[in-house]
């Protein structure tokens, strides 16, 4: 998930508030995205939407630290992480014992952490996988890969923990460990399950803040219409980048569609063409999937002959890399690019 508009006022129950990150996140992703998307694909795919440029090394030790909450919180989170190191190769680190869980500040200079979790800003986001440590986003944003911004965010945990927050919190730190959301699979029936327009002869109505709603004739805003009002205030651009599937290649890598998987997002009926959608996710939304699983265990084996072969994939993109390089020396986004993929070799 992402960053949520801050200071919403005269919510109602219905309203459906979707997040996202910061513009300038935004933007500084797509620059280097679109550059990526070029690069080789991968010849083997994972059971999961995952990213091969922005993985960890198979067998890393990932530092967690967080930036407010209390040990109890802390406790919590790693615990419900547990299940993700106990299903792969890779070990989150939260610190503990004696000396207490780790944590981090926004005067740091230094990576206390490669995951930095905050539970200050709305809504819930995390970077993905190593955009967690890259410089490629703009220093000026709370959030970005620098030690002193926030990687990932669990608005409001610290005050009090919302229905489903373990899924919440799975969610999120797949993607801290290179996950994409599912409903961007574009293996997957949800870019043709989602009813992106609005039914046909819909007129326009909005309600006195501003939320596009079915017409007198119960026609209903689309996707595209609904995000453009209150109370998220999307432009169609927005709209692609957040819920269009993702393409294919330069390390990013789809599988089969996985209806159970943690990563596919709820979104309400008015969202889908048909009730039930092949779109919705089946799964308990609290734990991860067998799908999960597996993936998590492609990406970051314990064998080491598969770990050796991740390695050398990786280390084929990073030469590409650093070909494209020399012949893009004013591209700003390559050096962090690669040094990205160092971070997912050793």
């Amino acid at each position: 998930m992402t960053y949520a508009p801050e200071q919403l006022t005269d919510l109602s129950p219905d309203d459906i508030v979707l997040e996202s990150l910061p513009e300038e996140i935004v933007a500084a992703m797509e620059s280097r995205d679109r550059w990526v998307a070029g690069l080789p694909q991968p010849t083997d795919a994972f059971e999961f939407l995952v990213s091969d440029v922005q993985a960890w090394a198979p067998d890393q030790v990932v530092r967690v630290a967080f930036m407010g909450g209390d040990t109890t919180l802390h406790n919590k989170i790693a615990d419900a992480c547990q299940e993700i190191t106990d299903a792969c190769g890779i070990t989150l680190d939260f610190g503990g014992g004696r000396g207490g869980f780790r944590t981090w500040t926004t005067r740091d200079t230094e990576h206390a952490a490669e995951i930095r979790v905050s539970f200050d800003m709305g809504g819930y986001f995390s970077l993905v996988g190593t955009d967690s440590i890259s410089t490629f986003v703009p220093h000026q944003s709370p959030v970005g890969g620098r030690p002193n911004q926030r990687s990932l965010n669990l608005g409001g945990y610290d005050q009090a923990l919302p229905p489903r927050w373990k899924g919440t919190v799975l969610h999120e730190f797949l993607h801290a460990l290179a996950f994409h959301h599912e409903h961007q699979n574009t293996r997957g029936p949800c870019e043709a399950a989602f009813r992106w327009d609005d039914d046909p002869g819909y007129q326009p109505v909005q309600d006195r803040r501003g939320r596009f709603i079915p017409d007198a004739s119960g026609r209903r805003p689309g996707i595209y219409t609904y995000l453009s009002g209150f109370p998220n205030f999307w432009s169609r651009a927005k709209v692609d980048h957040n819920l269009r599937g993702l393409r294919e290649g330069g390390g990013i890598t789809a599988g089969r569609f996985d209806p159970a998987s943690i990563m596919l997002y709820r979104f309400p009926a008015m969202f889908y063409r048909t009730t039930p959608s092949p779109c919705a996710p089946i799964g308990d939304g609290e734990s991860l999937s067998e799908g999960d699983k597996a993936a998590l265990l492609r990406l970051y084996p314990e064998i080491p002959d598969d770990r050796k072969q991740i390695v050398e994939r990786r280390m084929a993109v990073a030469d590409e890399i650093e070909q494209q390089a020399r012949e893009m020396p004013a591209a700003t986004f390559i050096e962090p690019t690669v040094t990205q993929l160092r971070a997912g070799i050793t």
